[in-house]
């Protein structure tokens, strides 16, 4: 498979966070692979007339937006498929979708379902194009069209950012009390921007951190990663890994069929 990051508009910089072009032009499909959650929401333009991918034993053959909330899925791209993906950052997609993010966490639907006849518009004009660069430009423009400006919830792009900051290890009390409402409130509108409550963000927000520590520090030992990534201990780890991968820390270090 070929992969082909591109360039963001400035526009669009704050809501995505990859565009990339991704090309199965083998005589075969893919080798599955595990794709691990990231809680992103992430939409794949088809502009050929090959199926997307079997995902989770499904076969999606046009246009689809996938929610990976908190949990793994297996996919297999399909022969002479050529996608156009936009991965967005978290809890921005709903500046595009307008659907609630937690009817949508951990599904897979086809674009249509969401955006209507605009989807199969979209996947004839791709299709017409003679290259991925004019692919990628159109689609920037719809998306900065379509984004909306007025669906935009300050406390919850705060929240955000403070569970960055504090590397998903920040008090929910404290979350709310900052932010001058209550945790029920805060775990509602959460959900409906984000796609997860506040507490499960902080758990898969502490797991992808320590996927990064796994991938960048080879050397170090798993314990060291765990309390480096805000673990209390071995078994919280362990517990979270087996939960959001289906594997123990250790096995997934090992595995050549997982992406993250």
């Amino acid at each position: 498979m070929r992969i082909q990051s591109y360039d963001i508009l400035p526009s669009l910089q704050p809501y995505v966070k990859l565009i990339c072009t991704m090309e199965c032009d083998e005589d075969a499909d893919t080798s599955c692979i595990r794709v691990l959650p990231d809680t992103c929401a992430e939409i794949f333009f088809n502009y050929t007339i090959a199926p997307v991918a079997i995902i989770n034993e499904e076969l999606y053959k046009r246009s689809i937006a996938t929610f990976r909330m908190n949990k793994p899925a297996n996919v297999q791209m399909r022969k002479g498929t050529g996608v156009i993906a936009i991965c967005f950052h978290p809890g921005m997609a709903y500046r595009f979708i307008d659907v609630p993010m937690h009817q949508l966490a951990n599904k897979t639907i086809g674009l249509a379902e969401l955006w209507g006849s605009l989807a199969a518009e979209l996947e004839d004009k791709l299709a017409m194009l003679s290259n991925n660069e004019a692919r990628v430009k159109l689609l920037q423009r719809y998306l900065v069209k379509k984004v909306n400006y007025g669906n935009y919830d300050m406390k919850i792009a705060c929240c955000l950012q403070q569970v960055r900051f504090s590397g998903g290890m920040i008090p929910i009390e404290k979350l709310a009390a900052d932010l001058g409402i209550s945790q029920r409130h805060l775990s509602r509108k959460f959900q409906e921007c984000v796609g997860l409550s506040t507490k499960e963000y902080q758990r898969v927000f502490r797991f992808i951190e320590s996927l990064g520590r796994i991938k960048r520090h080879s050397a170090k030992s798993l314990t060291e990663v765990a309390y480096e990534s805000g673990y209390y201990d071995q078994a919280h780890f362990i517990r979270d890994y087996k939960e959001y991968t289906g594997y123990t820390p250790r096995q997934l270090a090992l595995a050549r069929h997982i992406l993250y």
